[in-house]
């Protein structure tokens, strides 16, 4: 079970997650929606130059002009671009033809049934995979709000790229979602933090209750 701790804001909280045994790590950037969570560029970047070997950097964004997300990502120097906001699939297609050696990553606000069935057949074939994640008026992820995961497990069934799950995933509930859903992965954000900082115990919980979660699917 891939995991991804999202919100990383310096290399104390890369430390943490990589510690305990994350896959990813997620840093946002060029942000027009509520965030606490996020990063200065040039402090991305900084981050990300002393990622170890073997761990992903994602760079999560609100931006919708094309042009823009791939001169972010080139200078930020990721591997992974999640894009969290609408853009049109041409759009992606043109991101992902750009940035050849960077996985694209697709947001899936689900929150209609058909209308998230219709994004999931739209951007599956544009982008290496989707992510599930609950949204607000003010907020395009980080809610701490769980959606319905009758709906993800739909989409999980019928696309044809790997899922990843996000929304409202905590160190407590993750083993659910994942025994349910299964899917190809889970991102987390506050559902990890403590006074608003990613925590090291609960990282860990999360990660070694994910893996725990796919293992027993497995028997």
């Amino acid at each position: 079970m891939r995991t991804k701790i999202c919100g990383i804001r310096n290399i104390g909280d890369a430390t943490i997650a990589i510690k305990a045994g994350a896959n990813a790590v997620g840093f946002l950037v060029g942000i027009t929606h509520l965030a606490e969570d996020k990063i200065k560029e040039k402090d991305a970047k900084e981050v990300i130059s002393n990622l170890p070997p073997f761990v992903s950097s994602v760079m999560v964004t609100h931006l919708t002009n094309k042009k823009e997300i791939v001169e972010l990502a080139t200078y930020l120097n990721v591997n992974t671009i999640q894009i969290h906001d609408y853009i049109p699939p041409e759009d992606v297609t043109y991101v992902r033809n750009k940035m050849k050696f960077c996985k694209i990553i697709k947001a899936v606000h689900v929150l209609d049934e058909q209308e998230s069935f219709d994004m999931t057949c739209n951007f599956e074939v544009v982008c290496d995979a989707l992510l599930l994640d609950s949204r607000t008026q003010d907020r395009l992820g980080g809610t701490g709000m769980v959606h319905d995961w009758n709906i993800s497990k739909k989409i999980v069934l019928m696309s044809k790229i790997p899922v990843i799950l996000a929304g409202g995933l905590t160190d407590n509930n993750v083993y659910d979602a994942v025994k349910k859903i299964l899917p190809y992965g889970v991102d987390v954000n506050s559902g990890v933090e403590i006074d608003g900082w990613k925590n090291y115990e609960k990282v860990k919980k999360f990660v070694t209750e994910a893996e725990r979660a796919e293992r027993n699917n497995l028997l």
